[in-house]
C-alpha cells in the first residue's frame, strides 16, 4: 500500500542545509496498523506529511497504492490526496463556522462528489455522535471534535489513514476512546493506518512500531515478535 525509497528531505536555513530525513525506506502493507514513533525533531511528523502529499521530498520516491506521488504536482497530489487519503491532525482543523454535518462532507464537496444517503448518519454513529449534525465544533468537547475528524478523514473511505499526535491534545480516557475507534476501523474495515505519536500507551495499539532518530529508522518490531513486550516497556519507563 505504501513504499518508500531512499527517501530525503533538506531545508535550508540561511547558507545551513539541514537533512531532517537521510534515505528513509519504509514500507507498509495494506491492512496493516503502523505506529511512527520517535523524539521531537526526529523526522517522523515530516515522513507522514510527505505520504499525505503535503510535502515533496528532496529526494527519493513514495508510492502509494501504486502511484508515485512524488512526480506528480501539487494540483496532483492534492486530487489523489483526496481519492485515497484519509489525514487527522492534533488540533482538530475543524471549519468552526460550519456545522458537524458540513464539515465531515467538505471532502466530498470539495471534489465535487455527492454524499451517498446515509452515510453522514453511519459515521455519527460509528463514532457515537449521533444527533450532534446541527451543531458547531465550538458545542463539542476536544475529544467530540477529534470523533468528528475522524469522521470526516473516513467520508471518502480513504485507502490510507494518516494520524498525527491524533491523541495529543486529550487526556488519558478520550485518547483511549479515540485509539479504540482506530483500532475499530482497522480491525472491522481492515483499514491501513499509519501514525505518528510520541505516546507509547497509543503506540500500543499498532501491529507494527517504527523508531524514528535523527531522520532515519532506528529499531522496528511487531506484535508477533517476542521483544514486542520489551520494546514497549524500554520507551514507556
Amino acid at each position: 500500500m505504501i513504499n518508500v525509497t531512499e527517501l530525503k528531505k533538506e531545508y535550508k536555513t540561511g547558507k545551513q542545509t539541514v537533512a531532517v530525513l537521510k534515505g528513509v525506506d519504509f514500507s507498509v502493507k495494506k491492512g496493516e496498523f503502523v505506529c511512527i514513533i520517535g523524539p521531537s525533531g526526529s523526522g517522523k511528523t515530516t515522513l507522514l506529511h510527505l505520504l499525505g502529499g503535503l510535502d515533496q521530498p528532496s529526494a527519493g520516491s513514495i508510492q502509494l497504492d501504486s502511484t508515485n506521488i512524488t512526480s506528480k504536482s501539487e494540483k496532483a497530489r492534492t486530487i489523489i490526496r483526496r481519492k485515497k487519503i484519509g489525514l487527522i491532525f492534533q488540533n482538530y482543523q475543524l471549519l468552526p463556522t460550519l456545522t458537524i454535518y458540513e464539515n465531515i462532507v467538505f471532502p466530498l464537496h470539495a471534489d465535487g462528489k455527492k454524499v451517498p444517503p446515509g452515510k453522514v448518519e453511519e459515521l455519527l454513529k460509528t463514532v457515537d455522535l449521533t444527533g450532534f449534525e446541527k451543531r458547531f465544533p465550538n458545542e463539542l468537547s476536544g475529544g467530540q471534535q477529534q470523533r468528528v475528524a475522524i469522521a470526516r478523514s473516513l467520508i471518502h473511505e480513504p485507502a490510507i489513514l494518516l494520524a498525527d499526535e491524533p491523541t495529543g491534545n486529550l487526556d488519558r480516557q478520550r485518547s483511549s476512546d479515540t485509539l479504540d475507534l482506530l483500532a475499530k476501523f482497522h480491525q472491522e474495515r481492515k483499514q491501513t493506518i499509519v501514525m505518528v505519536t510520541h505516546d507509547m500507551f497509543a503506540a500500543g495499539y499498532a501491529d507494527r512500531i517504527v523508531l524514528f532518530k535523527d531522520g532515519a529508522i532506528e529499531a522496528e518490531v511487531t506484535r508477533e515478535d517476542e521483544d514486542y513486550a520489551k520494546f514497549l516497556s524500554r520507551f514507556m519507563a
